[in-house]
C-alpha cells in the first residue's frame, strides 16, 4: 500500500515546474538546424553565454518548402520556475533565410525580423547564464506559412497564439551550459 502514495508523490513532483510552459505547435515535418557554437548535447561557447560576451550564435537550417517566414524560440527547460526561461524570441525572418549571423543586435527590428522580450525582460538574446549545474538551452526554429502581426517585445505565449496552425515545419538545435567555476 506504500507504494500507491508514493507513485501519486512521484506524479506530482514530475509535474511541476512545467505548470507555465507554452505549448508551441511544431507542424507536421522537421527541419534541421545546426550551428558551429552548438553542437549535439555539447556546452555552448562562452562568447555565447552571458557569463560571456552574451553574442547569440550563428544558425543556419534546412528550408522548408512553402515557408513565408521563420521564427527561432530559444529556450531552458532546467532553469527553476514554472516553466523553461525564454532566452530569445525573434521572428519575421524571411523566407529566403536559411542562416542568422551570430551576435544579433538587441534592437526591435534587427534586419527586417522582429524581437520579443526574453526572460530577463529585455528585447533580444539573451545568453546561457544557469546558476548551477548544467542546463540544456533549445534553439528552434519554426517555418511559418505566413509573417506575423507581433510587436516587438511580445513575449512567448503572444508569439505561440500568432504561430498556432501556421507552423509548416520545425527543428531545433540543443546544447549544454554550465555556471563557470567560481
Amino acid at each position: 500500500m506504500r507504494l500507491l502514495p508514493a507513485l501519486f508523490l512521484t506524479l506530482a513532483v514530475a509535474g511541476c515546474g512545467r505548470a507555465g510552459a507554452v505549448a508551441l505547435d511544431r507542424g507536421p515535418k522537421r527541419i534541421v538546424v545546426n550551428s558551429t557554437a552548438i553542437a549535439p548535447d555539447r556546452a555552448i561557447a562562452m562568447e555565447n553565454s552571458a557569463y560571456g560576451a552574451n553574442r547569440s550564435p550563428a544558425l543556419t537550417w534546412s528550408p522548408a518548402g512553402g515557408a513565408r517566414s521563420y521564427a527561432i524560440v530559444v529556450e531552458d527547460p532546467d532553469a527553476p520556475g514554472t516553466g523553461p526561461f525564454v532566452h530569445w524570441l525573434i521572428w519575421n525572418l524571411p523566407a529566403d533565410a536559411r542562416s542568422l549571423a551570430g551576435n544579433v543586435p538587441a534592437v526591435p527590428r534587427p534586419g527586417g525580423a522582429v524581437q520579443g522580450r526574453n526572460g530577463g525582460g529585455s528585447n533580444g538574446y539573451y545568453g546561457p547564464h544557469p546558476p548551477s549545474g548544467v542546463h540544456h538551452y533549445h534553439f528552434e526554429v519554426f517555418a511559418l506559412d505566413r509573417m506575423l502581426g507581433l510587436a516587438p517585445g511580445s513575449d512567448l505565449e503572444a508569439l505561440a497564439r500568432q504561430m498556432k496552425g501556421h507552423v509548416l515545419a520545425s527543428g531545433e538545435a540543443i546544447g549544454t551550459f554550465a555556471a563557470p567555476a567560481r
